[in-house]
């Protein structure tokens, strides 16, 4: 691996330390709204289930997503960013 990479690499995960001990606030965060993650699932045409079994949560967690009782994050916040942008492609991958 370059050294500047490997570099950059450390840096990176001692902000991540940082973040997570609440040294630190992040450069910036994704935050989904409701009608967000309805339209994310809206736009691959799956239902509540089906787009809940696609992301790996259950439907109640996709549920609380959709009406504003919880934010999804982590990866699942990742995941989501990825089918807004590539619905098909997400569909197909996963269901594959």
């Amino acid at each position: 691996m370059d050294k500047k990479l490997f570099s950059d690499l450390v840096t990176s995960l001692k902000q991540a330390g940082q973040i997570a001990q609440g040294k630190r606030k992040p450069s910036r965060a994704y935050r989904f709204s409701t009608s967000r993650v309805k339209a994310i699932r809206t736009r691959t045409r799956l239902s509540q289930s089906e787009f809940a079994l696609l992301m790996g949560v259950s439907v109640k967690t996709l549920q609380n997503w959709e009406q504003a009782r919880r934010q999804p994050r982590g990866p699942a916040a990742a995941l989501l960013r990825i089918v807004e942008r590539e619905p098909e492609m997400v569909v197909r991958a996963l269901h594959s």
